[in-house]
């Protein structure tokens, strides 16, 4: 109130009180590192390097690091311990190297990297699931979507693995679907090995029932078009399937899927070079023909269909390429009658691999 110059029950401090330390909790972090070396202790500092030759030349020891000085007895060693200890890092390190800095030793060499190859595949479908555990692949584990509607399939498949031992996993249909890449699975899918790609040169056997029919693929990189092949060539008694190893399609969950599981039976063989392979068909005494809309001979008037044949089709795109169509005896065309550019690439394989088997019929009930 008005007249009071003080304030009853104030609580007033008279001064600062006495200043207080840590504690000791921050003893190491005030701890010195010890006296700085010397120059020439340093052993990047100019002064070492100008002290070393002398000291080789009079027969002292004169390393770097070591903590001894230069031309002096031992009085110094113990004071510039934690200074050599400072700087060990540095030795022997290049450029940008220094007190703190960690040391990366030189690598001999940098390790190969490790193959991209996948070490296992998932097929997909019920037929693909069914037809591959029939082949006697090598599965590891089969996947089946809860609440499936079960049928023939998924029943036979459910028998044969447990017949032979393959883990049985129920997942939910989204985890089914991650592993099969959003592959249409039906909900069932079987891993299994990695493909094992045959030898082109497999193909080229004489005790090989009946005449032998190879396709070749040039340039076609849909998976689907692989599997429709593969599935083409079981149907029409072909003997197999070459794939070059660069810019063409491999064996994959979608070619799986699409062979129907002909691929457990059709094997498929993987060449570096396709044009040396169609060559060395050639001097095995193969047919070497090319399937093109341009070509020489309509495919109902080609007679070599009762030779040893390797049918070459190209991507609908582009077509044969240039080394291919040269290589190639001849180069045939499928007769159509409407408007229409081309044939998809398994859609004319399945039409070609179906002429030549028929010819090959009505020659043998001519014999």
């Amino acid at each position: 109130m008005a007249g009071n110059s003080q304030r009853r029950g104030a609580v007033r401090k008279s001064g600062k009180g006495a200043t207080v330390g840590s504690g000791g909790q921050r003893r190491k972090g005030l701890e010195g590192r010890g006296p700085t070396p010397k120059a020439v202790d340093r052993e990047h500092h100019p002064a070492h390097k100008r002290a070393t030759p002398a000291a080789r030349a009079a027969g002292k020891p004169g390393s770097a690091g070591s903590g001894g000085s230069v031309g002096s007895g031992g009085s110094g060693a113990s004071s510039r311990g934690a200074g050599s200890t400072r700087y060990a890092g540095a030795k022997g390190s290049g450029r940008g190297a220094g007190p703190g800095r960690p040391v990366r030793s030189a690598r001999p060499g940098r390790s190969a990297k490790p193959s991209s190859r996948p070490s296992s595949e998932i097929v997909a479908g019920r037929n693909s699931v069914v037809e591959a555990l029939r082949a006697d692949i090598p599965a590891t584990t089969m996947y089946i979507a809860t609440r499936i509607d079960s049928d023939d399939r998924v029943r036979e498949a459910l028998k044969e693995a447990t017949q032979r031992g393959i883990p049985v996993l129920e997942c939910p249909r989204g985890e089914l679907d991650r592993l099969t890449d959003g592959a249409v699975h039906q909900g069932l899918a079987l891993q299994v090995p990695a493909y094992e790609y045959a030898d082109p040169a497999d193909f080229v056997d004489p005790e090989a029932p009946g005449v032998p029919l190879v396709v070749a693929m040039d340039g076609i990189t849909d998976p689907r078009n692989l599997g429709a092949i593969i599935r083409s060539v079981a149907a029409f008694g072909g003997h197999g399937v070459v794939v070059p190893e660069r810019r063409s399609v491999g064996m994959t969950a979608s070619a799986w899927k699409t062979s129907a599981g002909a691929a457990a039976r059709v094997p498929v063989a993987k060449a570096a070079n396709l044009t040396r392979a169609l060559t060395a068909y050639q001097k095995a005494g193969f047919f070497v023909v090319g399937l093109d809309m341009h070509g020489d001979v309509e495919l109902p008037e080609l007679d070599l269909a009762g030779e040893p044949l390797v049918i070459v089709v190209g991507s609908e795109g582009k077509g044969l390429s240039r080394l291919v169509r040269e290589t190639c005896d001849r180069i045939v065309s499928i007769p159509m009658v409407s408007s229409v550019e081309s044939l998809n690439a398994g859609l004319a394989t399945g039409v070609a691999l179906y002429e030549v088997a028929r010819s090959r019929r009505i020659a043998s009930r001519g014999r």
